[in-house]
């Protein structure tokens, strides 16, 4: 129930949230697709990684962020299994070897349950439309193969290359 709160709120505000690119400072991001490859490899160099005990405790880094960010983050952790299909086409994966949309907000969930988290997510809005889109359309009761074919064919063209994603 909570989550379907959450994803309602987050649709009804991703197309600002997305239009905004929610970044902290966009001023070296002016194409909200990444797709000059230097750019971003900046950007992702400052991507910050923290630690939590849990996926039910989100970073500090998130503090400052719109709340709108802060939603899109919670609902990521619960969608690793969904997110961990769609592929990324901002750049991270030739950047910053990312295999999945998912790695653009978690890092690495560690055997202890504890969740090594990227700040990469707040300051992207390719990341961040993706894993709305995927999520929103999973709720709808698409399947993964599907949202899948809707994301491919969505950012095949005018995106960075996309992760090495296997479906």
């Amino acid at each position: 129930m909570k989550l379907n709160i959450l994803l309602k709120s987050v649709s009804l505000i991703s197309l600002s949230l997305i239009a905004v690119g929610c970044a902290q400072d966009t001023t070296e991001f002016s194409t909200p697709n990444h797709s000059k490859e230097a750019d971003h490899a900046k950007h992702m160099s400052g991507d910050k990684i923290e630690e939590t005990s849990s996926s039910v405790i989100l970073p500090t880094f998130l503090k400052n962020q719109p709340e709108d960010v802060r939603n899109v983050y919670q609902a990521v952790a619960k969608n690793r299994k969904l997110l961990e299909k769609m592929p990324c086409y901002c750049g991270c994966g030739e950047t910053v070897n990312h295999k999945n949309n998912y790695d653009c907000f978690i890092e690495e969930n560690t055997t202890d349950g504890s969740v090594k988290w990227t700040s990469h997510g707040t300051t992207c809005s390719t990341c961040l439309e993706i894993a709305v889109k995927s999520i929103l359309k999973q709720r709808d009761g698409e399947s993964i193969k599907d949202i899948r074919s809707e994301i491919d064919s969505s950012y095949k063209d005018g995106y960075s290359k996309p992760t090495p994603t296997p479906l």
